[in-house]
């Protein structure tokens, strides 16, 4: 592909990155003729997205299967209230668009798979991981080293960030530390809980992926020494920050991509899991409502979760279900709610793990399946 030179336009836009004497015309022409490939347009993806687009990358990529949900407004500044409802990926490639309409934007409404990953990445320099959970994030890396393409790594949870490079070349021809040379295998499952259940700081994912996209900046242009070998660090709540220095492991290998759920503990439903978890309809719960059955409906979302909607029922925050494991009954049907689903089958399993409950149903859905089908008068949040 030819390299396409600065219009006069672009002189007059990026006249600011053009005056910096180590960065230039080289280096705005660079970015023009650059591509990356976000993958997640949420909290990281937000101010990636902005500003890579605003600094004049010339090829963007957006995956992201998700749409725009309320709470996602406390932190993925690209959305506003109407786009609730809407393709991430698809608003977001609008709102770039309006920012800098001189973008090649190509959008991916689709979940990033071992199946599509290396097709979805070979045409793009760079990838920014903004991805929010183990699974994901191991098969971006892995793709990468595959791929021999440079994987700029961002992560969030309540006040704390990081970010690195990975697989970097450098001078030698040699590639630089990758994911897996700092982290060989993924927590425990359940051992880190993600951004909804753990929460997050709504400014941090700006200031986390401020400095995401100036790595990525770094690493097209050349200018300045990006953070590879290196992980850094940010407390927000007490502002410290730290660099480690990460090293190549040599029994790190990376030879296909794999089943990453299965790999980082999060089985797939099946017939075995399924009959683990048993499951109630609302409907059902309805019906149990109508009769006047003699059941407890448990709550396992947290306090400021339940003041938004709530079905009445009592709450024991997931964090707490196995310390307060004696007000759950044993002689009747309990049936256990969060939001969706997903909280509340983990509820489920760690009781069962814990003490023999054969009487335990998930809310299938959760209350966002309650305010859809049975009453519509419910916040959904």
């Amino acid at each position: 592909m030819s390299t396409q030179s600065l219009t006069p336009k672009d002189l007059a836009r990026y006249a600011r990155h053009i005056t910096i004497p180590e960065f230039g015309v080289e280096g705005q022409t660079k970015l023009k003729n650059s591509s990356v490939l976000v993958i997640g347009s949420g909290g990281l993806g937000s101010p990636v997205l902005l500003y890579l687009a605003a600094a004049g990358v010339g090829k963007l990529g957006i995956v992201d299967f998700d749409v725009v949900d309320e709470s996602n407004l406390q932190r993925q500044v690209l959305f506003t209230v109407d786009d609730i409802g809407k393709s991430k990926s698809e608003t977001a490639k609008k709102r770039l668009l309006g920012l800098n309409p001189n973008l090649d934007i190509t959008v991916y409404n689709t979940r990033f798979t071992s199946e599509n990953a290396l097709d979805l990445i070979k045409d793009y320099d760079v990838v920014a991981d903004g991805t929010d959970n183990f699974p994901t994030r191991y098969l971006v890396n892995d793709a990468c080293v595959l791929a021999g393409k440079v994987n700029v790594y961002a992560s969030i949870f309540r006040f704390e960030g990081q970010v690195s490079v990975f697989n970097y070349e450098l001078k030698d021809g040699t590639r630089g530390p990758n994911y897996r040379d700092m982290f060989p295998e993924p927590p425990p499952p359940g051992l880190v809980p993600n951004c909804a259940e753990g929460g997050v700081l709504g400014v941090l994912p700006g200031i986390i992926g401020s400095m995401q996209a100036c790595e990525v900046i770094k690493v097209l242009t050349g200018v300045g020494e990006p953070l590879v070998g290196r992980l850094f660090l940010l407390d927000a709540a007490s502002f410290h920050t730290r660099t480690l220095k990460v090293s190549k492991n040599p029994a790190t290998k990376i030879e296909k991509l794999i089943d990453y759920e299965m790999f980082c503990g999060i089985m797939p439903p099946s017939a075995e899991t399924e009959n683990v978890v048993k499951e109630i309809s609302v409907q059902d719960l309805k019906s149990l409502k109508e009769a006047e059955e003699d059941y407890q409906l448990i709550d396992v979302r947290e306090p400021f979760e339940y003041d938004i909607a709530n079905l009445g029922a009592e709450l024991i925050p997931l964090s707490s279900v196995i310390t307060e494991i004696e007000k759950i009954a044993k002689d009747k049907k309990v049936v256990i709610h969060c939001k969706s689903g997903a909280r509340s089958a983990k509820a489920i399993k760690q009781l069962q793990e814990t003490d023999k409950f054969d009487n335990l149903y998930n809310l299938k859905g959760g209350i966002l399946a309650y305010a859809r089908e049975i009453d519509h008068s419910l916040q959904t949040y």
